[in-house]
């Protein structure tokens, strides 16, 4: 009976053992603050396994519009932030809320409407395609949830000279949602809609809906990634959050994105500045 006894106190002290051991600790995870269209794109579900196999690191991502996503890090709830809204990456860099900013990558905006546009916007550039929108008073679903495609969309109601406060009217819907569920809305009452080409690809429920402005400059869509800066609060994870930064400006993190595609047609272009 002794030796039993002693055999299953050596098993439970062992057991013990291994439970604390570090090869039974949980993997390390990081919080990412991103927006919808990085998530709703299907670019997370693409390159975060890639790498996770590679790191062992875990990345939870909460997928918000860019401002939401800047706010959730100023509070300290991420570790890492990658967005699409280039003045209001600079300011959280000037806050001191991250040390520096990185390119990451880079896609475009795209101006989606009704087949038949009534507004007549087909080929336009952006700021006549605004204008003739506005003028026409034509369906417009505006995301409204302070996104980096929100901006986008406020600064060319602004640079087409467009007064939005005193023209919006029934005419102009602004949901506060996100990328996907904006285009949900647009498609059911055939509406014009600012989009990042990226979501825009992926998403299935198009209706009559079609890309009709593309390619001027100023819809140009690059995205930037920060670390929270651990001064401002000491709960950053920065060995993780920084091999988050480090895996993704490297080749093989910009490899990865390169080559994520819908229909083969790269949703973004890596833009990591190299050495």
């Amino acid at each position: 009976m002794d030796f039993l006894r002693r055999g299953f106190l050596t098993l439970s002290l062992l057991t013990a053992l291994g439970a604390a051991s570090p090869l039974s600790a949980e993997p390390a995870t990081i919080v990412v603050a991103s927006t919808t269209s990085t998530e709703q794109s299907g670019l997370f579900k693409h390159i975060l396994p890639l790498f996770k196999q590679k790191t062992g690191i875990e990345v939870k991502v909460v997928a918000l519009g860019t401002g939401q996503a800047l706010d959730a890090a100023r509070r300290g709830d991420a570790d890492v932030v990658l967005v699409h809204d280039r003045p209001a990456e600079d300011k959280f860099v000037a806050e001191g809320f991250a040390k520096a900013r990185q390119d990451v990558m880079y896609n475009d905006f795209v101006l989606i409407g009704p087949k038949d546009d009534p507004a007549g916007i087909r080929g336009k550039g952006v700021e006549e395609a605004f204008r003739k929108v506005a003028a026409a008073k034509a369906p417009f679903v505006s995301r409204g949830d302070r996104s980096g495609t929100h901006s986008a969309e406020l600064r060319s109601w602004k640079e087409a000279g467009i007064d939005l406060a005193a023209v919006r009217g029934d005419w102009y819907r602004d949901v506060g949602q996100g990328m996907g569920p904006a285009l949900n809305t647009a498609s059911s009452v055939g509406a014009y809609i600012l989009a990042d080409r990226g979501t825009w690809l992926s998403f299935k429920n198009r209706g009559d809906l079609t890309i009709l402005v593309e390619g001027d400059k100023r819809l140009f869509n690059p995205y930037g990634v920060m670390l929270v800066n651990p001064d401002k609060h000491p709960t950053v994870k920065v060995k993780e959050g920084q091999a988050f930064i480090d895996w993704l400006v490297s080749p093989e993190g910009q490899t990865a994105i390169a080559d994520y595609k819908i229909n083969g047609e790269p949703l973004f272009f890596p833009s990591a500045k190299k050495g």
